[in-house]
């Protein structure tokens, strides 16, 4: 168990292939569950040598399944591996997975990286891991490579939207679009999307709170466009003059207001080239 994950990969007996800047990555999304009693699956085993990498490094409580197109992976259950033939961009596949495997910790998916078969991957299995589990797409350059599937479609793209509803679980937004609430969080390194697993958190809608602590009016004036002398004058004079303060607020002038924000933020916008 003291065993880096590179070095298990040197160790392993059978061939695997695996980019060099993955291995800290593995570390960073895998350590916490080395030693524990896990259910892992890798998607794409055939040469068999990522299946022993896995099993020395999460240790011997770990059940290790691979899963793969070639039924000649098959022959790796005489080593004691859980081995599934069939097609990860089949929804009834996984359905059939779903039933036989309960309680996934861990999914990494080193499969056959087009952009179908990552997205039904992560859509079939989310539903499937335990609280505290993280479904690893690994290979996602692909979404830049020609030969993958359509590149509107990209995985990566997918990953955006992902975002988006996450997002949208913020109060404001959760009543106007429809929040993502099986994944807590998504993070990205080079080559490798994860899905982390939180459904305490992931159900929250999020609420404005404050504390019992004394308000003082002159603190509150907005300073973020400070450098914008037209907009800091506009909020300025709302803050100091009670009737503006009052019609600000008025249906028929919000509308004129948040213009009139926008503007003003809008006119000496300075990260624009950034967008470029």
């Amino acid at each position: 168990m003291n065993s880096d994950i590179l070095t298990c990969f040197k160790n392993s007996k059978y061939k695997s292939i695996k980019h060099s800047t993955y291995f800290n990555s593995y570390e960073h999304f895998f350590s916490s569950y080395r030693g524990k009693n896990i259910t892992f699956i890798e998607i794409g085993i055939l040469n068999g040598g990522s299946l022993f990498m896995w099993r020395e490094y999460f240790g011997p409580q770990a059940r290790i399944i691979g899963i793969d197109l070639n039924p000649n992976a098959k022959k790796w259950e005489k080593e004691g591996f859980e081995i599934f033939i069939g097609d990860q961009s089949n929804d009834k596949f996984w359905k059939e997975i779903r039933t036989k495997v309960k309680g996934i910790d861990i999914v990494l998916d080193d499969g056959g990286h087009t952009y179908d078969q990552q997205i039904i991957t992560t859509e079939s299995l989310l539903g499937a891991m335990n609280d505290g589990g993280v479904i690893v797409i690994e290979d996602t350059h692909t979404s830049y490579e020609d030969g993958f599937g359509t590149k509107k479609y990209s995985f990566i793209n997918y990953v955006k939207k992902k975002i988006d509803q996450i997002n949208f679980r913020f109060s404001n937004l959760s009543n106007s679009f429809k929040p993502e609430k099986r994944i807590w969080s998504v993070e990205i390194v080079e080559s490798m999307v994860a899905f982390k697993i939180n459904r305490t958190e992931s159900n929250k809608i999020s609420s404005q709170i404050s504390n019992n602590g004394k308000d003082n009016p002159d603190d509150s004036i907005e300073y973020r466009h400070h450098d914008k002398k037209e907009y800091f004058f506009f909020l300025n004079a709302l803050h100091k003059l009670k009737f503006l303060r009052i019609v600000k607020y008025l249906p028929f002038s919000k509308k004129i207001f948040h213009f009139l924000r926008k503007y003003l933020i809008n006119k000496n916008f300075k990260s624009k080239p950034y967008f470029k």
